[in-house]
């Protein structure tokens, strides 16, 4: 038994190793009954083990189901919540594990904490060199937007994905452009083109659609960035108004220093002369239609010669 090539392989699968790999560095059958007696192996699943006995990080439940199903590699949400890392925890970390297998492979697992696709060049798609291997981003995050329950859902996955600075639009383009059959193309077409324009939020993607386009405002410059003070960026500026819309995507604020920072920014864009509307869910989704009536009377007053258009939604009192 090679110790030293045994250590690494257990290092690097964060505790966790398949029974073949163990053979590979000389470990016997017998080697292998002796630590699961002394409790320092535990079993996972058929020809994988973890080498302690309490329960499973995150981590270690991806790296099982990796290479339980091998060769194979995480995807879907599973693959956008390894690329997260180690440290991100969250509420769906005890659900079922996806991951992808070549399309010609028989195999499925039958574990209800496991779920296999199967999938076209494989090979090609996955990035075999993370820990533990998985699908590119891109082809996860497609994946899941075209399998959202609703379009809502969709904008959010694409939108949030490129918020978190995970890839680009441009990057996600890409895998969509070589699916030949995929849901919601159009839709997650044009939703890229817009995030490629400067809307990297769901919140900003729905300001855009529902309260800009479609009530004849003038079109903003989105993600603006103001650099004399540090890096800040602006959701929406409207220069030839002098006026900023800040979109708001937390109910409430994640913490006192945040809030801090939001204030900050809007007292820097005081300082450079910019009236600044802070707006949130409500005032996108729910009343579109009467914010876009604000937000263009408050242009007016700032100088713009249009007036806001009705849409499908509005009133016919306008």
């Amino acid at each position: 038994m090679d110790q030293d090539e045994l250590g690494s392989i257990l290092e690097l699968q964060d505790g966790v190793i398949a029974r073949r790999q163990a053979i590979a560095v000389g470990v016997q059958p017998h080697d292998i009954r002796r630590l699961l007696h002394r409790r320092e192996w535990a079993r996972v699943e058929s020809g994988v083990y973890v080498n302690h006995t309490g329960p499973l990080t995150w981590q270690q439940r991806a790296w099982s189901a990796v290479l339980f199903c091998w060769p194979a590699a995480l995807c879907h949400d599973t693959a956008i919540r390894a690329a997260d890392g180690p440290g991100r925890r969250g509420r769906d970390d005890e659900g079922p594990l996806h991951v992808a297998i070549d399309r010609t492979r028989s195999f499925a697992a039958s574990q209800d904490w496991i779920v296999t696709h199967r999938l076209a060049d494989l090979t090609g798609k996955a990035q075999w060199s993370a820990r533990p291997p998985r699908l590119r981003i891109e082809q996860a995050v497609v994946d899941v937007a075209a399998e959202c329950p609703s379009e809502f859902d969709a904008i959010a996955t694409l939108a949030n994905a490129v918020q978190s600075r995970r890839t680009t639009a441009g990057r996600l383009r890409e895998p969509l452009d070589t699916r030949t059959r995929i849901a919601r193309r159009r839709m997650l077409e044009a939703v890229l083109r817009d995030i490629d324009e400067g809307t990297c939020s769901l919140l900003e993607q729905a300001y855009l659609d529902r309260v800009e386009r479609a009530h004849g405002l003038p079109r903003g410059q989105r993600q603006l960035s103001v650099s004399a003070r540090g890096p800040i960026y602006r959701d929406v500026t409207y220069m030839a108004q002098a006026m900023v819309v800040e979109l708001d995507g937390r109910q409430f604020h994640d913490n006192a220093a945040a809030r801090d920072r939001d204030l900050d920014r809007d007292l820097d864009a005081a300082v450079d002369g910019l009236f600044t509307v802070r707006l949130g869910w409500g005032q996108v989704f729910s009343r579109a239609c009467r914010t876009a009536q604000r937000i263009g009377t408050l242009l007016a007053r700032r100088g713009w010669e249009g007036k806001p258009t009705s849409c499908p939604d509005c009133p016919p009192d306008g």
